[in-house]
């Protein structure tokens, strides 16, 4: 089995193994969001389940129907419908008269609008490949409606934006929730994972390790945000670049949205709130 990180092994469209039966696929949409471009994974050889069918991107959508061949699609499985995850399901749903299983999101913003699920899919419920089955488990929080895919047998878990291979993901309010992300880094913690399979860069071999940083890494910013406080109020244009000076200010117009969730999370906990526009420490 080649190396599922070797450089070589992210080229947009090609087929890449990291794992019994699993297959990776990258799409050409590379970005400082995106990374290398959003992962497509295909589960199973015969029977097969697409998670994240990612961006309607022609090329893609024709890497992913080679590398399906003859097989019967069981399912288009999203993360969430954020438009560099969910627009190729409609496409692959009709050619393959495969179900489209996703949740929907609490609001609009940043969300792909064709996307139209045939399936919600209830916490614990269970999708079958030739290569083992999906379980959803609900991770609310960078989206309202993010899940993530869990096989059991592999120990192996699909994880979407909720955990990014290369950096942290950005909480979009008001969809997005800190506290709901948060709660959900909780939940992953108690799973026994051999490997995390990120929407974006690469596979992570130490799935307790990276959850352990991404949470040591929120609860860091959020004591940055109320010392930031308890420092000066201040406008969310002017908290920026005081709580987030060790970020490249090009990224400032996406940290501006982690903050927001930030500070609603400590509005929420009692200790920051608003006056007019004003942040500052309750």
């Amino acid at each position: 089995m080649p190396d599922p990180n070797a450089p070589d092994s992210f080229a947009p469209g090609r087929a890449v193994e990291v794992a019994p039966g699993i297959r990776r696929i990258v799409a050409p949409n590379p970005g400082r969001m995106t990374g290398s471009g959003t992962n497509s994974w295909l589960v199973g050889s015969r029977t097969v389940l697409v998670v994240d069918p990612g961006p309607a991107i022609p090329a893609h959508v024709e890497a992913l129907v080679a590398a399906i061949g003859g097989a019967r699609v069981a399912g288009v499985l999203v993360t969430h419908t954020h438009r560099d995850h969910s627009p190729a399901a409609r496409e692959l749903g009709e050619r393959y008269l495969a179900p489209l299983v996703g949740r929907r999101p609490r609001h609009p913003d940043f969300h792909d609008p064709t996307f139209v699920a045939d399936e919600e899919p209830a916490d614990g419920a269970r999708y079958a490949s030739d290569a083992g089955e999906l379980v959803a488990i609900p991770t609310p929080g960078h989206a309202s409606n993010h899940v993530c895919w869990h096989h059991r047998d592999l120990r192996l878990l699909f994880t979407g934006d909720h955990v990014l291979g290369t950096v942290s993901p950005v909480i979009l309010p008001p969809d997005g929730c800190m506290s709901e992300y948060l709660d959900s880094l909780a939940r992953l913690q108690r799973l026994d994972l051999a490997a995390i399979l990120p929407g974006h860069g690469p596979v992570l071999d130490d799935p307790a390790g990276v959850l352990a940083g991404l949470v040591a890494h929120r609860l860091g910013r959020e004591a940055k945000v109320r010392r930031a406080l308890e420092a000066a109020a201040g406008e969310l244009e002017e908290l920026v670049p005081r709580v987030y000076d060790d970020v490249d200010p090009a990224l400032y117009v996406f940290a501006r949205y982690s903050l927001l969730a930030h500070l609603l999370k400590l509005e929420r906990d009692g200790r920051a709130r608003r006056d007019g526009g004003r942040w500052r420490a309750a």
